[in-house]
Formats: C-alpha cells, sequence, structure tokens
C-alpha cells in the first residue's frame, strides 16, 4: 500500500485570516512531500482559497456583519437572526466528518486553526491533531518591554487577569496533547506562552510576508541621491480600509486631513522639502468604487493628468494633480503604498500593521466603525506604541506629522519598533517547515 499524504484541513475565520492561511498554503505546497490541502472558512465565503483551488468542506455563507461581531452586541444579533448558530453547527459537523471519513480511509490528518478561540476550539473539537496559528491577540495589547500597560478601564484588568492576553480556556486548548504547535504573532506572546506547557514557536508574522515590490532601491538612490533626498517629494499613504461602506466615510475623513497638509505647503516654513510638494498614494481595496473616491478629489481642486510622478506597477490607476503635488489612486499597487509611503494616514486594520511593521509612521484617526472605530483604533494604538500615533480630529493629522519631523530620534526608535512588533518576513515558510516536523513527523 503506498502511504497516502497528510490530509490537511485549514480552518480561519475573516477575511485577512483567510489570506494570512492561503500564504502559508503555498509554503506547504512548495515542500518536498505536501499534504493534501481542504479548507472550511468560518466567516465569509473563502474566496482567498478557491483562487487557488483549495476545495471548501462545509457551507459557507458571509454573515450581516461581516465578521465583526466582537465590536458590538447589536451585530451578533443580527448574525443570530442571519443563521449564525445553525451555520455554527453546520461547520462543527462537517469537520468531524472530514476526520471521520480520512480515518476510516486509513489517511494521516490534521487541522490548522488561523485566527482566534473560534477555529481553535473547532480544531480541538475535530479529534485530529491540530496546530495553531495566533493572528487575533498579542501581549502588546497589554504591555510593552517595561511592563505592564496603565490601564484605567475595568475590561484591562478582563484583558489580562490571568497573566496572559490569552485567557485559561484558550491556553487549555493550546497546551493539549493533540496540539502540535502554537505560532503566536510576535516574540513577547511566545515568551509569555511558554510559561505554560504550550508548544510556542516564534517564527516571525506571516502578516508581513507578501508585501514584497517590484520596485528596485536603484529607482529611488541614484547618483545624486543626496540632492535628490533634499528636493523629493513627501509621500503620504493613504489607508481608507476596505469594507463599504465604511471605507467611503474614512476616505471623507482622510481627505479633510490631506486638504490640511496641501495647505501647510503654501507656507514658507513648511517641513515637507525644498520643493514643496508632496505625493499622495491612495491604496484602495479592489472591492471599492474609484469613482466614489474620485469626486472628493475634484470638490478639492485635483484634476486628472496623465503623467505619473512616481514608478507606480498599476496600469490602471488614476492620477491627479494640483499645483506642484500628485495624488495617485491604485487597486493593484497595494506593496507599492506601502514601501513608497514616508508616512500613512490610516484608518484600516490589517493594512495599518503592515505599514508600521515596515519600520514606518502612522496617523490614525478613529471613525465610526464597525471596524475602525474608536475602541478599535485605541487597542491598535497599543499594540503598535509608539509606531502610532492617534489623533481625535483630521485637523490634528499635520501637528502630528510635523511633530515626527522635527524628531529624527523618534523616527529611529519607529523604525526599530515596527519591526520587532509585526515581525520578520518569511513566516509563513518557517510555519510550513515547522509542521513539516512536528505535524507531519518528517523533517
Amino acid at each position: 500500500m503506498i502511504n497516502s499524504p497528510l490530509q490537511l484541513l485549514v480552518l480561519s475565520n475573516g477575511h485577512g485570516e483567510d489570506m494570512i492561511a492561503v500564504r502559508i498554503i503555498q509554503a506547504l505546497q512548495q515542500l518536498s512531500s505536501p499534504p493534501d490541502i481542504f479548507a472550511l472558512p468560518i466567516v465569509g465565503e473563502g474566496r482567498a482559497y478557491q483562487k487557488i483551488d483549495i476545495p471548501l468542506i462545509g457551507k459557507v455563507r458571509t454573515m450581516p456583519s461581516g465578521g465583526f461581531i466582537y465590536m458590538d452586541s447589536r451585530e451578533l444579533m443580527r448574525d443570530v437572526g442571519g443563521g449564525l448558530v445553525q451555520l455554527t453547527l453546520n461547520q462543527i459537523q462537517s469537520i468531524r466528518r472530514w476526520v471521520s471519513s480520512q480515518t476510516k480511509l486509513g489517511n494521516q490528518k490534521a487541522v490548522l486553526a488561523v485566527g482566534d478561540i473560534v477555529p481553535l476550539l473547532f480544531a480541538a473539537m475535530s479529534g485530529a491533531d491540530y496546530a495553531f496559528v495566533g493572528t487575533a491577540k498579542s501581549e502588546y495589547y497589554v504591555r510593552d518591554a517595561m511592563g505592564l500597560l496603565p490601564r484605567k478601564s475595568r475590561s484591562a484588568w478582563w484583558e489580562n487577569f490571568s497573566g496572559s492576553i490569552y485567557h485559561p480556556w484558550e491556553r487549555w486548548l493550546m497546551s493539549r496533547g493533540r496540539c502540535r504547535a502554537v505560532f503566536p504573532r510576535d516574540s513577547l506572546t511566545t515568551e509569555i506562552l511558554k510559561k505554560w506547557s504550550i508548544p510556542a514557536v516564534d517564527v516571525g508574522n506571516p502578516m508581513m510576508d507578501g508585501l514584497q515590490t517590484s520596485l528596485t532601491a536603484q529607482q529611488f538612490y541614484r547618483p545624486d541621491a543626496e540632492l535628490e533626498e533634499v528636493i523629493r517629494p513627501f509621500v503620504v499613504t493613504l489607508l481608507p480600509g476596505s469594507r463599504a461602506p465604511e471605507a467611503y466615510n474614512n476616505w471623507e475623513i482622510i481627505m479633510i486631513a490631506v486638504s490640511a497638509l496641501m495647505a501647510s505647503l503654501r507656507r514658507p516654513d513648511s517641513l515637507f522639502g525644498a520643493a514643496g510638494t508632496m505625493i499622495f498614494l491612495g491604496a484602495i481595496a479592489p472591492g471599492l468604487d474609484c469613482s466614489i473616491l474620485s469626486q472628493s478629489l475634484h470638490i478639492q481642486g485635483w484634476r486628472r493628468c496623465d503623467q505619473s510622478p512616481l514608478p507606480i506597477s498599476d496600469p490602471d490607476s488614476l492620477t491627479f494633480q494640483q499645483k506642484n503635488s500628485y495624488f495617485i489612486l491604485t487597486q493593484q499597487a497595494y506593496n507599492d503604498c506601502l514601501y513608497l509611503g514616508d508616512v500613512a494616514i490610516a484608518m484600516a486594520g490589517t493594512a495599518t500593521e503592515q505599514f508600521i511593521g515596515l519600520g514606518k509612521p502612522a496617523i490614525a484617526i478613529p471613525g465610526n466603525g464597525p471596524q475602525y472605530n474608536p475602541g478599535f483604533a485605541e487597542a491598535q494604538s497599543r499594540l503598535l506604541g509608539i509606531s502610532l500615533t492617534l489623533v481625535n480630529q483630521p485637523s490634528q493629522v499635520l501637528p502630528a506629522i510635523q511633530s515626527l519631523l522635527k524628531n529624527p530620534d523618534i523616527l529611529h526608535a519607529i523604525a526599530e519598533n515596527g519591526i520587532q512588533r509585526m515581525g520578520r518576513a518569511g513566516a509563513a515558510q518557517r510555519i510550513a517547515e515547522c509542521l513539516q516536523v512536528r505535524v507531519m513527523g518528517n523533517g
């Protein structure tokens, strides 16, 4: 009898988690003896899996909240009304059925859970060996390298009541004999989890994978680099989030900050380079309508132009000009937007963290949600530390950026902090190699 490869079921709960899972799957597929891979997205329809032809084993459905139920009890009730309980029971049955059928076939099987306690719990209930990629929690939410963060609210005590951001029941699920590996999102969280009998491995954060850009350093740094640095434009990356209609509302708020930055260029004491020019890069999710965003630009006096001031890898990007400043909207060159920006004005979850993980500062303005609301922004500022400056109003973005530019020491500390908190690239590959040893039993 020929030994069949490991049968691996991947569980994830959310669009960002699906994307991380797909990166790990692609790394697993590069191994010398790759597993056969199946998936079950717990939230949403799992389009990221479908794109790479991974078969889905159960029912999938997009819920009214889009997966943001933990922010708001009303969203949870809408999801319950939309069939959440029935869907959850179906999903648990699908997982157990899949494990049972693999057992009957005599196959080695395992489950990889990506996200928070929900896929972790489903994996533990499956009856198979499992591993967990913890994307949702980090010790940085409650502490930094110096110790616990000062917090006043009662909920702050609850977050860390047992000595870790991961509660005792989550740690119990991670310390079961069938849990072969846990991949926390940063070194600090790994270190804390190791105090219990949890097989935590520090491999970095797969959120920082797949951010390569086609732009080379040579395109920025030519022989007259020093002169160019003096006159080069100041580049601001704009991250409005990816969900409509929230992203459109966020865009209107961001455009108020853009208007203030443009006004500052006309002042003789402007900090934005001798050339007095600025480039704004709008990193727009593919699901959003650029014509809606363009309307705000026209109202503020931006006009379409043919020539792009930067080598953006998107032939369909839209370029606008006002005086000697430019504005580029792109739905394809996301990585370029992250790499080229000097600073970001951010109202997004994952995108903000990735920008900061590249060692750059971001200014965040809380919106009205459901995702990027004051509670989410405040928690994100704890996660990201000095790299994220939180302001209440778009009018405060300009002074926040000016303050950063006047303080090179802070910028240096921000560069180190971002890499420390978000980890280095290459985690998906390291997770795949670790799974090969701990779950597949071969190295």
